[in-house]
């Protein structure tokens, strides 16, 4: 809900790794925007089972040496050229770098004893970070991460949250009343012989 209230469009995994690497995501809102790969996919599950089961196909390696040698057949005859043949590719970025964009990311609320909830399971941040959410990053091959404004966290599995130390309670006894001396001089200013002694002026 927090997408929507700032203003931001919701995005999938997908849409979020593409902006990540400055890809601009044009989606097909109805099936006659993407007509291409549909006639592809009609392709592959019309035209290339009919030539598997000619070439009697029955393992997965046959299966695999079959489409290296009908895939470059299939490109020469279906092959478009484009409308500008200016190369745009871009150089792909470093491997740590990709490998951190391709993965899925997870916002995960930081509670107050620095444990968050993933998953099904806890995890303790042993340090102290001032900030009420972190960033979960899975990728496809490798260990799971918890991030921060893009540094990492460490962290270990909990099977509990921990306990709050009990707070020592203060005891508030009532306070006594406090009673004058009786030679105290502020007993002395209320006596009415003393005032009227200092209205005389004598």
């Amino acid at each position: 809900m927090e997408e929507p209230l700032a203003g931001v469009t919701p995005t999938s995994q997908f849409g979020r790794a593409l902006g990540e690497l400055g890809v601009e995501l044009i989606p097909a809102h109805s099936p006659q925007a993407k007509g291409r790969v549909e006639r592809l996919f009609q392709t592959f599950q019309a035209r290339v089972i009919t030539e598997r089961r000619l070439a009697e196909v029955s393992t997965l390696e046959a299966a695999n040496r079959f489409l290296e040698r009908y895939l470059p057949i299939h490109n020469r005859r279906f092959t478009v050229q484009p409308a500008q043949a200016a190369d745009l590719h871009r150089p792909r970025p470093a491997h740590r770098e990709l490998a951190r964009i391709l993965c899925l990311k997870t916002p995960r609320c930081l509670r107050k004893d620095f444990t968050i909830a993933h998953q099904g399971g806890l995890y303790q941040i042993p340090e102290t970070v001032r900030t009420s959410q972190v960033l979960v990053e899975e990728p496809v091959k490798g260990t799971m991460r918890i991030t921060h404004q893009g540094r990492a966290l460490g962290f270990h599995a909990i099977t509990s949250r921990p306990m709050k130390a009990a707070e020592a309670k203060t005891v508030h006894r009532p306070r006594r009343p406090v009673t004058p001396r009786p030679d105290h001089p502020w007993r002395g200013r209320l006596r009415p012989e003393r005032t009227a002694y200092a209205a005389a002026g004598t």
